[in-house]
C-alpha cells in the first residue's frame, strides 16, 4: 500500500472552465457595483427625497423639510420597499395639510385654492399627519369600528368614489421603511452608549473560548464530561428563571394578555412583561432539555469512542496552532462579501430618477414622450401642443441600466451567494488539509509542512479554485431558489388557494433538506479534494461513497462528535448570554453605576449573544473540520487495509486502543 502524500506533486488544476466562469462573474460583480455607485445616491434612504430629486430640509429646501405625497394610494405598491421610492408625484412643503381637502372641492372655494397653492396641481388633498417628515393621512375609526378620514368614510375625488381603507393600505405600506428607519435610529442610539461594554462581552467570550479549547488539548476527556453536565446546569438555570419570571407576572395587571393581542411590536421590552411569552421560553427550554439527556442516555456507549475522536483532534490542533486563527480570515472575508453586497443593494435601489412625459387633452405628435419640466415651456413641443404638460409619470429611467436594474439586483444577491459560498469552502478546504497532513504523517510532527495552514491554502488557490467554485455555484443556486420561494410565500398569504400554499410549502421543505444535504457533500468532497488533489464531482463522488459504505459509523460516531462540540458552543453562548441579561437589564446592582439608559436593552444582549455564538462557533468549528478531517482520513485508513483492526500505517494509536477496547470493529459498527 503506497502511502498517502497531501502535497503539491501530482496535483494538477481542476475544474479549470467554473474558474474562468467564477473569474468572470466576479469582475461583472465589479462592473455592477462601480456602475450603481454612480447611479445611485443613499441619502434618499435617509432624507424624503421629492420628484425633482431634491432632499427636503436640505440645500435649496431648508424651509420645507417634509414631503407630500400627490396620491398616497400608490404607496401600496410592493416597489416602496425595494426603490425606497413611491411611485407618485412627491414635494417638498413647508408644513403638512390640517384640513380635509378635495381637488373638486377646492376648485369650487377661492379661500380652499389660496391655501392649497403651497402643495399639488392635481391628486387628491388629504388632511395628513407627521411621520418622519413625510405627510400621511390622519385616518381614524369612527363608533361603528369603520376606517374614517375627515369624518368620512367615502369621499369624491373628482372622478370616483374613494374608501378610507384603500387609503390605509397606502399609508402602511408607505410607512414600514419609515418605522424601520426610526427603529434603527435608536437601535444606533443603543450602541454608541453601550458598545464598549459589548466589545468587552465579546472579548470575555473570546477568552473563554480559547480557555475551552487549551483545556481540550491536555483534558479533553474531563472537559467533554465538563461540557455536558454545565449545559444541562445551565439550561435547567434558563428553566427555572422563566418560571420565576412567569409566576411574578401573575400579581401584575394586563401580563395575561396573549402574543397574538399585541401583534408586532418595536419595543421587545413589552414582550417581556406578558406571561406568554416566558411560558414559551420555558417550554422551549424544557424540550431541549429532555432532546439534551435522552441522547445523552442513548449515546452514552458512544460518547467514549467520541471523546477519542476528540482527544486525537485536540492533539492534531496542538501541532497545528494556526488552524484556531484561520476562523479570522474567513471572518474577515465573509464581512467584505457582505459589506459589498449591502453597499451595492442599496445604491441599486436608490438608482431610480423621476421620468416626467407630455400630457395633453389634445393630438399632439409628442403625446408621451419624455421631456424636461425646467426646460418644456421654452421647447418646441410647448409651441406645437400649446395645452401639453409636462407631468410626473414614474419613477425609473429611460437608460438600459434602468431598464435591467431588477436584473441588477438580482445578480447582486446571487454573486452575494456565491462569493460567500466560495470563502466558507476554501476556509474548509484549507483546514482539511492541514489537518489530513497531520493524519497521513507516519512522525508525527517530524513530517508535518512546516507551515501547514499556508501550505494547504497555497494548493487550494492555486489548484482548486475552479473546484471550491463549483461546488459553491451548486449551492448557491439551491439558496437562490429558497429566497424565491419565500418571496412567493410572501405574496400568496393572502390567497386563498390551498392546493397553492400546500405545494409551496413542499417545495420550501424539499429545497431545506436539498440545501443541508449539499452542504454536507460538499464538506466532505473538500476534505477529499484535499487529500488526493482531484477535481469537485470525483471527490464528491468519492466522499459520498466512503460515507454510504460506513453509514453506520457516520451516524454514530461523527454525529455524536458534533452533537458534544454543539454542547460547548451552548454553554459558552448561556454563560455570556445570561451575565449580559443581567447586566444589561440592569439586574446587577453593580451595574446601576454604569449610568447609561437604553431606548431597547435587548439589542446589546442580542449582540453579544449572537457575536458569543459566531465566537464559540469559530473556534469550534475549527475542532469540527478536524474531526471530520480525521474521521474521513480514518474511514479511508481502514478500506486500505481490507476493514482490519490490525494496526494500519497512520491510524493514532489512542483510536486505535478505544476500539479494540469496545470490542474491536462492532463498537464502531
Amino acid at each position: 500500500m503506497s502511502p498517502v502524500r497531501v502535497s503539491h506533486l501530482s496535483r494538477g488544476c481542476t475544474d479549470v472552465l467554473c474558474c474562468i466562469l467564477f473569474v468572470l462573474a466576479l469582475l461583472g460583480y465589479f462592473v455592477v457595483g462601480i456602475v450603481a455607485w454612480s447611479q445611485g445616491d443613499p441619502r434618499k434612504v435617509i432624507y424624503p427625497t421629492d420628484s425633482s430629486g431634491q432632499f427636503c430640509g436640505q440645500a435649496g429646501t431648508r424651509k420645507k423639510p417634509f414631503l407630500f405625497y400627490f396620491n398616497i394610494m400608490k404607496c401600496a405598491s410592493p416597489l416602496v420597499l425595494l426603490e425606497f421610492q413611491c411611485p407618485t408625484t412627491q414635494i417638498c412643503v413647508e408644513k403638512c395639510p390640517d384640513r380635509f381637502l378635495t381637488l373638486k372641492k377646492v376648485v369650487s372655494s377661492k379661500n380652499d385654492q389660496d391655501y392649497y397653492k403651497a402643495y399639488c396641481k392635481e391628486g387628491t388633498d388629504l388632511s395628513t399627519t407627521v411621520i418622519t417628515h413625510r405627510c400621511f393621512p390622519a385616518l381614524g375609526k369612527n363608533k361603528a369600528g369603520a376606517v374614517v378620514v375627515g369624518n368620512r368614510t367615502v369621499f369624491d375625488d373628482g372622478s370616483d368614489m374613494i374608501n378610507s381603507t384603500d387609503l390605509l393600505e397606502g399609508a402602511k405600506s408607505s410607512n414600514k421603511v419609515k418605522e424601520l428607519r426610526l427603529v434603527a435610529m435608536k437601535i444606533f442610539e443603543d450602541y454608541t452608549r453601550s458598545w464598549y461594554w459589548i466589545l468587552l462581552g465579546l472579548v470575555i467570550a473570546m477568552v473563554v473560548s480559547l480557555i475551552f479549547i487549551i483545556l481540550m488539548r491536555y483534558l479533553a476527556g474531563i472537559m467533554v464530561w465538563v461540557m455536558i453536565v454545565m449545559a444541562i446546569l445551565v439550561i435547567g438555570y434558563g428553566i427555572v428563571h422563566c418560571y420565576m419570571e412567569y409566576a411574578r407576572l401573575k400579581q401584575q395587571p394586563g401580563s395575561d394578555i396573549t402574543l397574538q393581542d399585541i401583534g408586532l411590536q418595536t419595543d421587545f421590552a413589552v414582550y417581556l412583561e406578558i406571561r406568554q411569552t416566558w411560558l414559551a421560553f420555558m417550554i422551549i427550554l424544557c424540550i431541549l432539555e429532555v432532546i439534551i439527556v435522552l441522547l445523552l442516555i442513548f449515546l452514552r456507549k458512544r460518547i467514549l469512542i467520541a471523546i477519542a475522536l476528540i482527544k486525537e483532534a485536540s492533539r492534531a490542533i496542538g501541532y497545528v496552532m494556526s488552524s484556531l486563527f484561520y476562523p479570522l480570515l474567513t471572518f474577515a472575508l465573509v464581512a467584505l462579501v457582505i459589506a459589498y453586497w449591502a453597499i451595492t443593494a442599496v445604491f441599486l435601489s436608490t438608482s431610480n430618477e423621476p421620468v416626467y412625459k407630455v400630457f395633453n387633452e389634445t393630438d399632439c405628435p409628442h403625446s408621451r414622450e419624455t421631456c424636461d419640466p425646467k426646460t418644456f415651456n421654452t421647447s418646441n413641443i410647448s409651441a406645437v401642443c400649446p395645452d401639453a404638460q409636462c407631468l410626473f409619470a414614474f419613477y425609473g429611467g429611460e437608460t438600459y441600466y434602468h431598464k435591467y436594474l431588477i436584473l441588477f439586483q438580482f445578480y447582486n444577491l446571487f454573486l452575494f451567494f456565491w462569493c460567500a459560498n466560495f470563502v466558507t469552502a476554501l476556509g474548509q478546504v484549507t483546514l482539511a488539509g492541514a489537518f489530513a497532513s497531520y493524519y497521513w504523517a507516519l512522525k508525527k510532527p517530524d513530517d508535518l509542512p512546516a507551515f501547514p495552514i499556508f501550505s494547504s491554502l497555497g494548493r487550494a488557490l492555486r489548484y482548486h479554485t475552479g473546484s471550491l467554485a463549483f461546488g459553491a455555484l451548486i449551492l448557491s443556486i439551491v439558496q437562490v431558489i429558497r429566497v424565491l420561494l419565500e418571496y412567493l410565500d410572501h405574496k400568496l398569504k393572502g390567497a386563498q388557494n390551498k392546493f397553492a400554499k400546500f405545494l409551496l410549502s413542499c417545495l420550501k421543505c424539499c429545497f431545506w433538506c436539498l440545501e443541508k444535504f449539499i452542504k454536507f457533500l460538499n464538506r466532505n468532497a473538500y476534505i477529499m479534494m484535499a487529500i488526493y488533489g482531484k477535481n469537485f464531482c470525483s471527490s464528491a463522488r468519492d466522499a459520498f461513497f466512503l460515507l454510504m459504505r460506513n453509514i453506520v459509523r457516520v451516524a454514530v460516531l461523527d454525529k455524536v462528535t458534533d452533537f458534544l462540540l454543539f454542547l460547548g458552543k451552548l454553554l459558552i453562548v448561556g454563560l455570556v448570554g445570561i451575565f449580559s441579561f443581567f447586566f444589561f437589564s440592569g439586574r446587577i446592582k453593580a451595574t446601576e453605576d454604569v449610568g447609561f439608559t437604553l431606548n431597547y436593552y435587548w439589542v446589546p444582549i442580542l449582540t453579544v449573544v449572537v457575536g458569543s455564538y459566531l465566537i464559540a462557533h469559530g473556534f469550534f468549528s475549527v475542532y469540527a473540520m478536524c474531526v471530520d478531517t480525521l474521521f474521513l482520513c480514518f474511514l479511508e485508513d481502514l478500506e486500505r487495509n481490507d476493514g482490519s483492526m490490525e494496526r494500519p500505517y497512520y491510524m493514532p494509536e489512542s483510536l486505535l486502543k478505544v476500539l479494540k477496547k469496545r470490542n474491536d470493529a462492532k463498537a464502531v459498527d
